[in-house]
């Protein structure tokens, strides 16, 4: 059943329209944050009446991505005569899930406490989740390779094996980090905990410390650059002539890269350039 008419889900002319405007639209929008400081969510999340609260926010702004390729792969094959997706494309879907079951799902709720989010913020991040999913979706259920015969010549099983591992290194790698950096809440929670016991107050809504474990030796955002990693081994696993998967990796990249190095600027605003002078913001000898 659709839910839009002839967008959701799309036909090939507004599925062409779509990506189009998947395409050209957010990376503009995240070059935008090099040009301002302010981010409203996490450590730069500030007090405002258009705020939501972190988990709330952040599981409705990003379920939403993994729900809409799953609705596509869901109902658009048999719109469009596909008895059988090939394994390819069930397992690409898969990934997505698997990655967004994580992300959306299992990381607000493994969080010991989130900042809220703004409401533009929510908004642009929803917005993402929709028009990415409605790409990918799109293209694994009915616009992509729908045979074997069309995977020989998109993407090699080798090649594909090879991404699947890429990707699954980079899930690793990004998990890995971000329980480092939920570490160091639990310590301050535990230390708040004996505060308490003790009849003091205390709170660790807005506690950082610079992270050492891992690749944060060398950078400060390398939960960023595990997530390029995963995305760049799912481009890889669908054949570098898929376009949306293509386009979801510049738009991360777009949308992070600027966080990064402006994240870089606040630590050291907070704890001295000394002590983060030897680390790279998120690519060793680039940035």
């Amino acid at each position: 059943m659709a839910l839009i008419q002839g967008w959701l889900p799309p036909t090939r002319p507004n599925y062409h329209l779509i990506l189009t405007f998947w395409q050209i639209s957010y990376p503009i929008f995240g070059s935008m944050q090099w040009a301002v400081s302010w981010y409203g969510m996490g450590k730069t999340s500030v007090p405002s009446r258009l705020n939501l609260p972190g988990r709330v926010a952040w599981l409705t702004m990003e379920v939403p991505g993994f729900m809409t390729l799953l609705y596509h792969m869901r109902t658009m094959p048999a719109l469009h005569g596909v008895e059988d997706l090939p394994w390819q494309n069930r397992v690409l879907a898969g990934l997505f899930v698997i990655h967004y079951i994580y992300r959306a799902i299992l990381f607000p709720y493994l969080q010991p406490s989130m900042a809220p989010i703004h409401v533009a913020v929510w908004a642009s991040a929803l917005l993402f989740q929709v028009l990415n999913g409605t790409c990918l979706g799109s293209w694994l259920a009915a616009y992509g390779p729908v045979t074997q015969e069309e995977w020989a010549s998109q993407s090699s099983t080798l090649q594909f094996v090879g991404g699947i591992a890429i990707f699954y290194l980079g899930l690793a790698s990004n998990f890995f980090h971000d329980d480092e950096l939920r570490e160091i809440r639990r310590r301050e929670q535990q230390r708040q905990d004996r505060l308490r016991s003790q009849g003091q107050a205390g709170s660790i809504e807005k506690h950082y410390q610079i992270p050492q474990a891992g690749l944060f030796k060398y950078m400060l955002y390398p939960h960023y650059l595990s997530e390029w990693v995963e995305w760049l081994g799912f481009w890889m696993a669908a054949g570098f002539s898929c376009v949306p998967a293509r386009a979801f990796l510049l738009n991360e990249v777009a949308a992070m890269l600027p966080r990064a190095v402006n994240g870089k600027k606040w630590y050291a605003e907070k704890f001295g350039q000394e002590k983060i002078s030897k680390k790279w913001a998120i690519i060793p000898g680039v940035w």
